[in-house]
Order: structure tokens, then sequence, then C-alpha cells
């Protein structure tokens, strides 16, 4: 009967095990020192060992004739337990028995001596699959078991485990096994099956396997049937990678801001019943590759793409800024999230390709977000020149006009409330609004026709209706104009704003509608003084 090379290739001792000499190496001196744990949790993303060292650990402490902390794999213990025929090693899967019920039966049978070994060994896999009850029954029998029993858990979920149950055991991490580490175990278990691995073709099924030995050895698996000569391409079809030349071209599209040319590609793709979040999810591989190029030099053993598609992710790297490529992989995450509740998919991918085309990042956004105060630089630059040259034609040296206005000296007015029919007018409000013009012609606009006075250290504003009151209420224009009149006269006032369409002041004899009148005619006399001059 065919076994699959996972378990023919399966580790028999610590010793085979790949990239874990930080946990196997801690074990053996255990056993070696007789000082192994009670309750041992092994924590680990698939593929990496955990229950296989788990297996090890059980036969090692029960051998009839151990060798330096190993198993001798030759004493019927460890026959028996290879067979998985010892009944004194006890494996469970927490998936399938997740209830207090399950739990309870294991519970009365700690309380037996073994059969044939020192040990009862419990060995409870993906244990964060248990129920709060679940978890509940087992505690107890944790934290004091009988000295013949030992506790494996094993889980890729740390953060599902109850504390209390993590603190009970000795806790090891198990890391992602090394790429090089799978490459030689993977020419190692060829050259033993009889068929030939290229070193290319083995560097892609490593970095596919996303550092699990498993996965790894399934795809070569896969690979095997194809042909005994495994090559890329034989990889590429076994992996079902060949052909991706559509996630290329709507990256592509994306990076050059064709958001009709993304739709058309995942329409055709949505036709073809394409999962689209399969789709999102390779969108959002290959968008992390070229995060990856884009990060420096010396990392593209870290990019998972077949060699011909790696000169396409370079052009897109070299084509465009980090920030826009963080800003897709964000949009595509956040898609991806959004297909559990969508009813439709198709649409939600789309909407995010809309999304990736539309937004501006990276430069095109700095550049946005600088022009209002390019904008006011220039204008104060070009006062100073202005200002400058007309010195020069009057024969004098030249003056450079100050960025900020020379501060106005208030007169002391009592605090007072604020009385429209009884107010003191700003003369300077004119230039005040010249100053707003500068930095913001919009907000002038809304202030044409508008007045203002002060009161001890409260500025009011009036404005011409309540359109323009509520708009520069919802805006930050009132910040600005704050800190305009602020710096003019180099002190913080509070500000309040009025309509003169206040609905308790409609009455003919507005008094706001007569300030805004007598400040009107000052500028009118203003105009006249000046053209009179």
């Amino acid at each position: 009967m065919y076994q699959a090379l996972y378990r023919k290739w399966r580790p028999m001792s610590f010793d085979d095990v790949v990239s874990q000499p930080h946990i196997t190496t801690t074990l053996k001196n255990q056993i070696i020192a007789g000082k192994t744990a009670h309750a041992y949790l092994f924590t680990g993303s698939r593929g990496t060992g955990k229950t296989t060292c788990a297996r090890i650990l059980a036969k090692a402490v029960n051998c009839l004739s151990p060798k330096d902390g190993e198993p001798c794999l030759e004493c019927e213990i460890c026959k028996l337990a290879d067979k998985g025929a010892l009944a004194d090693i006890i494996e469970i899967d927490a998936a399938s028995n997740s209830r207090v019920d399950d739990i309870r039966e294991l519970r009365d049978g700690v309380s037996f001596t073994p059969e044939m070994c020192k040990y009862k060994v419990y060995i409870i896999d993906e244990v964060h699959m248990l129920s709060p009850g679940a978890f509940n029954a087992l505690l107890k029998t944790m934290e004091e078991p009988p000295e013949h029993v030992k506790f494996i858990l094993a889980t890729t979920e740390i953060h599902k485990v109850p504390e209390t149950i993590v603190s009970r055991c000795q806790h090891f991490d198990f890391f992602r096994i090394r790429t090089d580490d799978i490459v030689k175990r993977l020419g190692y278990i060829a050259g033993q099956e009889g068929f030939t691995l290229h070193d290319d073709a083995a560097q892609l099924i490593a970095r596919l396997s996303d550092g699990g030995m498993r996965d790894a050895l399934s795809l070569l698996d896969k690979c095997a049937t194809y042909s005994d000569d495994i090559t890329v391409s034989a990889v590429s079809s076994a992996a079902g990678i060949a052909g991706r030349d559509h996630l290329f071209d709507i990256l592509e599209a994306a990076f050059a801001k064709d958001a009709a040319g993304m739709i058309r590609i995942i329409d055709g793709l949505y036709d073809k019943s394409k999962d689209m979040a399969v789709l999102c999810s390779e969108l959002i591989t290959q968008m992390r590759n070229v995060m990856i190029l884009m990060s420096g030099t010396g990392t593209e053993d870290l990019v998972v793409c077949l060699p011909e598609e790696l000169e396409r992710l370079k052009a897109m790297a070299a084509g465009t800024d980090i920030d826009t490529v963080l800003a897709n992989i964000s949009a595509l995450q956040g898609c991806s999230e959004r297909f559990r509740s969508s009813s439709n998919k198709c649409i939600e991918l789309e909407m995010c390709a809309v999304k990736m085309c539309t937004r501006q990042t990276g430069k095109a956004a700095a550049a946005v977000q600088s022009a209002p105060v390019a904008s006011a630089a220039l204008g104060e630059r070009i006062a100073r020149l202005e200002a400058a040259v007309a010195s020069i034609a009057e024969g004098g040296a030249p003056a450079v006009r100050p960025a900020v206005p020379p501060k106005k000296e208030l007169p002391p007015r009592p605090l007072k409330k604020f009385d429209p029919n009884n107010y003191t007018p700003l003369n300077e409000w004119q230039e005040i609004l010249a100053l707003i013009k500068q930095r913001s012609p919009a907000v002038a606009a809304f202030l044409k026709n508008s007045a203002a006075c002060i009161e001890g250290d409260m500025f009011y504003l009036i404005v011409a209706s309540d359109f323009a009151l509520k708009k520069f209420k919802l805006s930050d224009d009132a910040a600005m104009l704050k800190q305009v009149v602020n710096e003019y006269y180099g002190k913080t006032f509070g500000f309040k704003l009025f309509s003169s369409h206040d609905a308790d002041m409609e009455d003919q004899d507005n008094p706001i509608k007569e300030l805004i009148k007598r400040a009107e005619a000052a500028k009118v006399d203003v105009e006249v003084k000046k053209g009179g001059s």
C-alpha cells in the first residue's frame, strides 16, 4: 500500500527533526538528566514538527534503552509506539473531542497505572479547540497529575489557550523551517525515492511551503506524479500557479491607475467562475512580493513566484513608490475582510479596484497636501519682492516685508457683553481680510460683506448669511481665521460668530445689519480718500 511521503519520512528521533535544535536539544538533556516535566505545550505554525516531537518525546521517556536522550527505535516499546499500537501513549484530537464529557473520560483514565510503560502520555493535538468547560475539566488534572502521567499539548493558535493552562506547562515555540533546510531535506528524500529534483524546483517548493515541512513533502509528492524529473514547470503545474498572467495584468493596471482595465479582467475571471476571495488573496501575495522587492537589496529569495514572473514584479517595484504599495495592500486586505458579509464578492473587488486607482498616495498625495502651504509661502515671497522693488525704485534700501505683519497695539477696552448698538468697529478689518485672502481666497470670498469688532478679549465676527456661517463653522476655515487674527494682534482671543439673518434679528432695525452697513460705509470712505489723495 502506497504511503504519502510526509508520513513515510516523518522523523523517528530528535536528530531527524529539522530546524528546531533549540527544542530537541533541551528535551534530550531533560531525558538524560531524568528531569522531564509533567506537562508540555508545543506551539507553532503547521508542519513545523509539533506532533512529531510529541511522539518522539513520548517514546523517549518510555524507551527501555534510550541513547543520549534519544529513543533506541529497537525495543518493543519503540516499535509498538511507531505502529501506533501502544496503549499507554494516547493521542487525542481536540477538534473532534472538545466536549466536557471527553475530558472527563480522560480524567478518569489518568488514575489507572500504565500497562507496559513507565509513563502514560496524553498527546492532545489542536488543544485550542477544547470548549471552555473542557479546559476547566482539564485544569485540575494538569496541575497535580499522578506521577505516572505526562501531558503534551500542541496548538497552532496559542492565543486561544487559557493562561491557566499555559502557566502549568513548559512552553516551547516551534519556528518556521528555514528554506535551506527544506531544500536539503527534499533533496535527500528525492534521492532516496529515486527521482530527480532540480535545485530551482526545490527552492520553489520550499518557498511555496511557507516554512512547513509537511506542505513541502505533500507538494513534492504531487510533483512526482508528473515526472521523475521534477523541474520548475512541474512544480508550477502541481501547485496550480501556472498561467497566472491575469494576476500581473491586474497589478500593472492598478499601478497605471487603469480602473477600467482592472474591472474588465476581474469580470472576465468572474465569468470563468474564478473565486473572488482566492483572487484577492493571490493579489495580496503578489503585492507583498512588490513590497519585499522595494524593501532593499538581497530580498529576492523571500519572493514567492516563478522565475519569469520575477522580472515583471521588479518592473512594478521600479515604477511606483512604497506608499502606493502599502495603500494597495491595505485596500485588498480590507476587501478580503468584507467578503464575509458581502452579498456580491465581484462588486466588492471592483470597488476595491476603483479605490486603488483613484486614491492619491505617495508623491501625488504629498503634493496635494502641500499645495495650500506652498501657495501661501509663494504669496508671501512675491509680496516681499514687490516691496523690495518699490523701495529700490524710490532710491532707498531694499525693504523686506515681514512674513507676519507687525503686531497691532490694542487700546484698553473693558470686558463687557457684546452689544451691536454700542460697539467699536475695527478700522483694520479690511487689512486683516487682505491677509486672509493671501492664505485662502475662498475664505476671503465667504467673508465678503462681513464685519468685526473687539470687546475685551472677545473677537466678534458677523457674516452676511446663514449659509456662509454654517459653511464656515463646518470647515477648518475658522481655525485659520483665528490664527491670522491672533498673529495680527499678538494675543489670543475668544471668538464668536454671528449671522446678520439670525432668527431673533430679522426685524428691520437689526443692529448687526446696521453694524455691517457702517463697516461698508467706512470702507467706502477709505477708498474715496485714497482716490482723492
